[in-house]
């Protein structure tokens, strides 16, 4: 069974001192049978007093404010989990059956919520490009749905934020683990697979997968006779003992790692780093969280006044000189 060291830390630095800052932390690793948390230490600069709640969809949340000016804030996660083996998916139930059992799961708790659809204009669009024959099973559809957002975006880090719409991920064809996620729960949910954002890690030692050295986020999708299936269309792959799950909820503002609000200056910059070690005590290319700066968007929606289309057509202009 794997075992992995994952240092994640998280910067806010201010352009002038700011106050009454309030904060929420989704940063505890799931426990459960297929991940056991040996260790886990959290920092928060300030020394705050951490109050820690469990969500309507059963994460680990905690709240901290400072009132005090202060011109930055550091959240230091350090956590040491143990990952286990999931069962085969099975895909043996007739097609049919397997559809009309997904119907029935409409107007039941806690599926609604993740059948319920995020707002998206191409929809039309998406359905005559990529929506799947009933003929399939939903395991099959579903994985064909994966497969086709691996096939067709491209994967560029800073090309889009928090912000970008899911209209424009589509017409960018681009994007990052957050978007292609996003992308495939409007897949299964317009076919009626419930289906939810899972934030983590991913810990792949090496071996070429995307996503390691940041977050991470991919979906599950409920499959009969299987229940909550994970799907990682960032590397087209189902999700094994190479994932830490960290949150699921509807889509990445249930399962943010960090967001809040203060009083003060406009002007920030966010940093965050994520390393991994390996159970041999080997640690990946990332030995040391290196902090990067991420993108963030003003008042207006925009990231550094242009938005995630622009920015990608400047990006592409830049790689064709």
């Amino acid at each position: 069974m794997p075992r992995f060291n994952i240092h994640h830390i998280t910067r806010y630095t201010y352009e002038g001192p700011v106050r009454d800052s309030a904060n929420q932390i989704v940063l505890f690793p799931v426990k459960d049978e297929y991940q056991e948390v040996l260790k886990h230490d959290l920092t928060i600069s300030n020394d705050p007093v951490l109050e820690v709640h469990k969500d309507y969809y059963g994460n680990e949340v905690g709240s901290f404010t400072s009132a005090e000016p202060h011109t930055s804030l550091t959240i230091d996660s350090k956590v040491e989990v143990i990952t286990k083996p999931r069962p085969a998916v099975v895909d043996f139930m007739d097609p049919q059956e397997q559809w009309a059992q997904l119907g029935q799961l409409k107007w039941q708790v806690p599926y609604i919520d993740f059948l319920k659809q995020e707002q998206f204009a191409s929809l039309a669009e998406v359905l005559a490009s990529v929506c799947p024959d009933r003929s399939q099973t939903p395991l099959q559809a579903a994985v064909q749905l994966k497969t086709y957002i691996y096939d067709n975006f491209k994967y560029i880090q800073g090309v889009t934020s928090v912000e970008t719409t899911l209209d424009e991920v589509w017409k960018l064809k681009a994007g990052v683990c957050q978007d292609f996620a996003h992308m495939l729960l409007v897949f299964l949910r317009e076919i009626q697979i419930p289906a939810r954002y899972v934030s983590g890690y991913i810990c792949p030692n090496r071996n070429g997968m995307r996503g390691e050295g940041a977050t991470h986020a991919w979906i599950e999708a409920f499959i009969p006779s299987n229940g909550w299936v994970g799907l990682d269309p960032t590397n087209d792959c189902f999700v094994g003992d190479l994932h830490v799950r960290l949150a699921v909820g509807r889509s990445f503002s249930d399962c943010s790692p960090v967001k809040g609000t203060y009083k003060g200056t406009a002007g920030q910059k966010l940093e965050v780093g994520v390393s991994v070690s390996y159970e041999n005590g080997v640690a990946g290319d990332n030995e040391v969280a290196v902090m990067a700066e991420q993108p963030t968007t003003n008042e207006s929606g925009t990231v550094d006044g242009k938005n995630s289309y622009q920015r990608y057509l400047e990006m592409m202009q830049q790689q064709q000189q």
